[in-house]
């Protein structure tokens, strides 16, 4: 693992762990490798993970959701990390989780994804899987923000209360 995004996965952890309760119902949305499920798990929780490819539970993508047994507001908490910047899912991730919950999500800032393609290519910072052709200012997002922080000014990090 690349020692950046080593760095960034434990503050989003711990900045998540934050606004969990022990009954908070989690899903995991782009889940890939499950390394975030499995943080979790040593403190206790369970997220139900969503990803185009498996060991997902729910193998689909985000915005065909409603193909799957999900029931729209299921989930207090709704987590995409390093997903919106791929794909626009913002309604969705909306419709997962339920009225009054959070939705947490993480991003290259779009005035600074060159950077971030500068410290893939000297390999401190996880490489991308896709283009990046979704990026957004969270402050864009019309959702209020419970919590944000700006790794480096170059990454983004927030906690969105769904509305």
């Amino acid at each position: 693992m690349p020692l950046l995004s080593s760095i960034s996965r434990k503050m989003k952890v711990g900045l998540l762990l934050a606004h969990l309760s022990p009954e908070s119902t989690i899903l995991e949305v782009g889940s890939g490798s499950g390394w975030l499920n499995d943080e979790l798990s040593k403190h206790g929780y369970r997220a139900t993970t969503l990803d185009i490819n498996e060991p997902a539970d729910i193998v689909c993508d985000i915005n065909d959701w409603k193909q799957t047994n999900i029931k729209p507001h299921e989930f207090d908490v709704v987590v995409a990390y390093e997903l919106i910047e791929h794909v626009d899912c913002i309604d969705s991730l909306k419709d997962l989780c339920k009225k009054g919950g959070l939705i947490m999500l993480s991003s290259p800032h779009p005035h600074w994804d060159w950077t971030m393609k500068i410290l893939e290519a000297l390999h401190l910072n996880q490489k991308r899987t896709s283009p990046h052709i979704n990026l957004i200012d969270f402050k864009k997002i019309d959702l209020p923000i419970i919590n944000s922080k700006r790794p480096m000014f170059i990454h983004q990090v927030a906690i969105f209360k769904n509305a």
